[in-house]
């Protein structure tokens, strides 16, 4: 079983998980990081993945701690019932501490004791942006291993993921909106260069560049930069 911190150090584990959604390129590196992150946090998992959802499309596994995790997640959409699934279209906590006994998901239990070591399955709704739904799933190979401690750490657990991914979210759009407005502005002072060099409006500055752009198969804001920077090179130093 994975040695478990203590809950200062389960909160040193969560600050360091906020961090890296501000510094993250994509959502595969904060799903990776709420499943590791899983497993300091909650007494008695072994093992964790990420599941969601969205509007007409099949759940997908976003992230798995490793390939046990992954494989009863695909197990869950091939039987369709287990934690996850019931996480996410009940919005309930789900919890079956040992699976060899009464199973909550029989049909699930039947296989994972089958084919693999685990022995007790929660799942928690989380939120993703707010578009689409997901689950986060916590294995332990230990039975009765998620006790009331473990069930209340796992639920702070998905609520973190949930604030963590929308804040990704944001912080996605905050980044696709910047990249946005500095392609603007390099077209702009590109458009500006053009009337000023050729004597021509800006409309014939723009299907100039568009042209160039079209001709060149670049995107617009490249041949700009482009141009831009040439301007720059080509220009005598100040004096």
């Amino acid at each position: 079983m994975t040695e478990q911190l203590p809950f200062d150090e389960a909160a040193k584990a969560f600050r360091a998980l906020a961090e890296l959604v501000y510094q993250a390129d994509s959502y595969a590196e904060v799903y990776d990081a709420i499943c590791r992150t899983a497993l300091s946090a909650v007494p008695g998992c072994d093992r964790a993945c990420v599941m969601t959802m969205r509007a007409g499309e099949p759940p997908v596994c976003e992230a798995a701690t490793d390939p046990i995790a992954r494989r009863i997640d695909e197990m869950e959409r091939q039987v369709g019932e287990g934690p996850c699934v019931d996480a996410i279209l009940t919005q309930r906590y789900e919890c079956d501490a040992d699976i060899s006994i009464g199973p909550t998901w029989p049909r699930l239990a039947e296989r994972v004791l089958a084919e693999t070591p685990v022995r007790g399955m929660v799942g928690y709704r989380i939120l993703v942006g707010s578009r689409k739904a997901g689950a986060l799933n916590l294995f332990s190979d230990t039975p009765g291993a998620f006790t009331a401690e473990a069930g209340s750490m796992g639920a702070i657990m998905a609520a973190f993921a949930s604030v963590a991914l929308a804040a990704a979210a944001e912080h996605e759009s905050a980044r696709s909106l910047r990249d946005a407005l500095d392609s603007n502005r390099e077209i702009g002072k590109a458009i500006g260069l053009m009337m000023a060099t050729h004597g021509i409006s800006d409309e014939d500055a723009f299907n100039m560049l568009r042209d160039a752009s079209s001709k060149l198969n670049l995107r617009l804001a490249i041949v700009a930069r482009r141009l831009v920077e040439k301007h720059n090179d080509d220009a005598p130093d100040a004096v």
